[in-house]
């Protein structure tokens, strides 16, 4: 790393720690240079892959609608704020974990729902109603249906 005292090339790590919870390493530095001590700070970067829409076009990902879908799905429901943004930090995590540079938005709708199915089945329902385009009362009764038949369903929908 340059020094930013005297932009020399060759600096030393005197101490490195942790911070941030694990997710940042604090390194003391010093230029061999010029003796100057500084503090630098890492942080890997991991890219979100950008989201093909079901039309063909392409955007980046976008926390933001990602953090909507679920407070729209889990409005009024007796779901904890930490729940929520775990469930979002998971969904980052495995779009992260695919390793692609470009995923479908139809993926991450699955993943959504497969975290919402976990947090709260009504939630659950609510998403997949407007993600699916459910046309009648039918295909609600039919995934109602479908998750009562799941051996680690929760709780009655």
């Amino acid at each position: 790393m340059h020094c930013p005292f005297c932009s020399a090339d060759d600096t030393k790590v005197i101490d490195s720690r942790l911070v941030a919870e694990g997710s940042q390493v604090r390194r003391r530095r010093e230029c061999l240079s010029c003796h100057d001590r500084f503090t630098s700070y890492e942080t890997a970067e991991l890219l979100m892959p950008r989201i093909i829409k079901q039309d063909g076009t392409r955007e980046p990902f976008d926390e933001s609608k990602l953090r909507s879908g679920f407070l729209r799905a889990l409005e009024k429901r007796p779901v904890s704020t930490e729940s929520i943004e775990a469930a979002i930090n998971q969904v980052k995590h495995n779009l992260q974990a695919t390793g692609e540079r470009e995923i479908k938005a139809l993926i991450v709708g699955e993943k959504v729902m497969e975290q919402l199915q976990q947090l709260d089945e009504v939630a659950y329902v609510r998403f997949a109603s407007v993600y699916r385009r459910f046309q009648d009362l039918n295909e609600f009764r039919r995934e109602i249906d479908r998750l009562e038949q799941q051996p680690d369903s929760k709780t009655e929908v």
